[in-house]
């Protein structure tokens, strides 16, 4: 088991990722600029879980200092001064983002053009030293907290350069959909990665549902 710091955690996405992470039974670190609110946030997670994990809320420097295992979970708007803020606290570490660079006008959703990059390189520029993963982009808030058992319906696609931290992820992503994530090759797919997000969006508000990825076709194992 884990000591996973979400950063960002009083967001939608990461208290619903917090809150999945602990109820498998990791020690859940919710961080936020704020200590007060990630408190909050943290005692209202931990009040659903019974008899597993645990969920603090601290600062996102305390959380990636004292973490194992760190997920970016913030808004892309303030990513890159809070990545370098943290980068020494996550030397060696790795960290997932699954941060979706979108924005929004009168026509819906739509991913920001960051042209030869994406939210995923940009926080391994920042963070050299870190092994940096991208995981969890697609993965609806409201599914994440319900009382679903696991989200079995979706697959976490894993993009990242180093083949070791993105088994790690792969198989984190299993206490979430309950089977191993996908591995979707280089970190540079994360530019392709992150602004589907906004499809899922778009679809979503149109059949007012929520939609999700799921590949077809892998013969996988079920984690035992």
């Amino acid at each position: 088991m884990f000591i996973i710091a979400i950063i960002g955690g009083t967001g939608p996405q990461g208290k619903g990722l917090g809150y999945r992470f602990a109820k498998a039974g990791h020690a859940v670190l919710l961080g936020s600029r704020s200590e007060e609110r990630a408190v909050e946030a943290a005692d209202e997670l931990q009040a659903r879980l019974v008899g597993t994990g645990s969920v603090i809320g601290v600062t996102n420097a305390k959380a990636a200092e004292a973490a194992d295992l760190v997920l970016l979970a913030v808004p892309y708007d303030g990513h890159d001064d809070i990545v370098a803020e943290l980068a020494d606290r996550m030397h060696g570490k790795v960290v997932v983002s699954c941060v979706n660079p979108l924005g929004f006008d009168k026509s819906g959703p739509f991913g920001l053009d960051l042209g030869p990059t994406s939210a995923a390189e940009q926080a391994q520029a920042l963070a050299p030293g870190a092994l940096v993963v991208g995981a969890f982009h697609h993965l609806s808030a409201a599914s994440l907290i319900s009382e679903a058992d696991v989200l079995d319906h979706e697959d976490v696609l894993v993009c990242g350069d180093d083949s070791t931290a993105k088994a790690v992820v792969m198989e984190l992503a299993a206490t979430v959909t309950g089977k191993q994530g996908i591995d979707a090759g280089h970190l540079r797919l994360a530019r392709q990665l992150e602004p589907l997000t906004a499809v899922l969006i778009s679809v979503n508000r149109r059949y007012k549902t929520r939609s999700g990825i799921a590949v077809t076709g892998l013969a996988r194992t079920l984690p035992r």
